[in-house]
């Protein structure tokens, strides 16, 4: 018979012993002390429901800027969508392997305006166009529709309404008009000059159109205006000024934009585009001397949600800002990304590899965030780590890295924290970390260029929830948390 002096030492081995597996044992996700509760304080990581990864059928409201020259956001294929509601019964809804393609097709005419500066165009190839998402000249009027947001203005005395896709890689303003040559289907009538009491014909000898570098002058010396985007869509017209109206009670008389009469794909439904670049005809340019010189955005973080567009103003008082910085293209808003946390912990990115990519530009008008391959390979393997409890799904398009939700009631995911230069860091919202298709595929929401010396750029999937702050008076841009809510 054993000792009781033996008995309880092997007592206590048995505890350690039970103990220790208890430790390594896997962590449960649904139920238990050992489930997401464990981890709702902990602030490297996002606990959510799995039922909210899924936007609502209906449209739902969100704090609006307190500036008079807001303008309501919306996701251009969401419910709050004046497009998609124009459309209902008739045409299917975009997909998201869809959006994701056209989205590839954007970032390839940044990455080619950015490396070309003024180069000859790129040649592609027919049998690789249609994989590729780009348009082929003789496929004119096929629409690529690689603008998410869009906005609700009026032009014209009395004002007239039309949904524009907004865009920070862009700055003319534009709309299609009558009398139209060549004009793509839009659900809006075309604006008519003709019914409009403020509309004037921008002269070819103006400042407006000098600055523009117009394509020429019309038979009756009005300014003609073009411009071809990176997929071969382009936009022909007079360039002409009238009075825009963002408010019942605010409006900007003189604005000048594009009256396009020869249009041809990538907007699709919507009527028109207004550029927030940083060219002296852009929107923000022109309302400066009323609204005070940058703009705000705050995305929503769902596509059934709604955000704002303002002019001037303060930044939000919670802003972290860094500076902008000098690159290839003067339309185009760069800054400086320098490292990535997953979990709290910074992943290990050469030194070199965003400035060997010529920076980052931050454009509302790409969708997934794109990173030199040396930054995407490390965040993509500390995220898998962390993700490891989950089932893996089917890779979705250009998003190589998506797991399975069915079954579970909660998730986590840890956190993903840009650092920009000058200290700030920016963690982002659970909405921007994934890009959800449905509960069985959710995927990280970042993806990584062809190469190393292709810019990168950060994606409006990431600036969801934020008031992105565009301080052109002090050049910076600022990101405030909460910014919609």
């Amino acid at each position: 018979m054993a000792s009781s002096s033996s008995l309880l030492v092997r007592g206590r081995a048995f505890a350690l012993v039970v103990a220790v597996a208890l430790v390594a044992a896997p962590r449960r996700i649904n139920g238990g002390a050992a489930g997401p509760a464990a981890r709702t304080n902990d602030p490297n990581w996002h606990v959510f429901s799995v039922s909210s990864l899924l936007p609502s059928s209906a449209c739902t409201a969100s704090k609006a800027a307190s500036n008079s020259s807001a303008l309501g956001v919306v996701h251009r294929h969401g419910p709050c969508s004046p497009v998609q509601a124009r459309r209902r019964g008739g045409g299917g809804a975009v997909t998201h392997a869809e959006i994701l393609e056209r989205d590839q097709a954007r970032v390839d005419s940044i990455h080619r305006k950015v490396a070309g500066a003024g180069g000859a165009p790129s040649v592609v190839d027919p049998a690789r166009a249609s994989e590729q998402g780009v348009s082929l000249p003789a496929q004119r009027g096929i629409s690529l529709g690689t603008g998410n947001y869009v906005v609700s203005v009026g032009l014209g005395t009395p004002a007239k309404q039309y949904a524009v896709i907004f865009d920070t890689g862009s700055d003319l303003s534009w709309v299609q008009c009558k009398p139209c040559a060549d004009c793509y289907e839009q659900q809006d009538p075309l604006f008519d000059p003709s019914l409009s009491s403020t509309y004037a014909a921008v002269a070819c000898g103006a400042p407006e159109c000098q600055e523009l570098d117009a394509s020429g002058c019309s038979s009756d010396s009005r300014c003609r205006y073009e411009v071809q985007y990176g997929d071969q869509s382009q936009t022909d017209g007079n360039l002409v000024r009238d009075t825009l109206t963002l408010s019942a009670s605010d409006t900007l008389p003189g604005f000048v934009f594009g009256c396009g009469d020869q249009n041809a794909g990538l907007f699709g439904q919507v009527d028109g585009l207004f550029g927030l670049g940083r060219e002296k005809v852009s929107l923000p340019s022109q309302g400066a001397p009323s609204y005070g010189p940058g703009f705000t955005y705050c995305l929503p973080s769902s596509s059934s949600g709604r955000g704002y567009l303002s002019l001037g103003g303060a930044p939000p008082a919670n802003a972290q800002f860094t500076a902008l910085a000098d690159g290839a293209t003067p339309s185009f808003y760069y800054i400086d990304l320098v490292g990535i946390k997953v979990g709290g912990r910074a992943i290990r990115i050469p030194a070199t590899a965003f400035a060997a990519a010529g920076g980052t530009v931050i454009d509302s008008g790409t969708v997934i965030t794109r990173l030199p391959p040396r930054a995407y390979a490390p965040l993509r393997a500390a995220f898998a780590r962390s993700m490891a409890q989950y089932k893996k799904a089917p890779a979705l398009s250009i998003l190589d890295t998506c797991y399975d939700f069915t079954g579970h009631r909660t998730a986590q995911i840890p956190t993903v924290e840009l650092a920009f230069a000058g200290g700030a860091t920016v963690s982002l919202d659970f909405t921007g970390v994934l890009y959800v298709s449905k509960v069985s595929q959710a995927c990280l929401a970042f993806a990584p260029n062809a190469d190393d010396s292709s810019i990168a750029i950060l994606g409006n999937t990431q600036q969801k929830t934020f008031a992105v702050a565009y301080d052109v008076a002090n050049q910076r841009i600022g990101f405030g948390a909460k910014g919609c809510s």
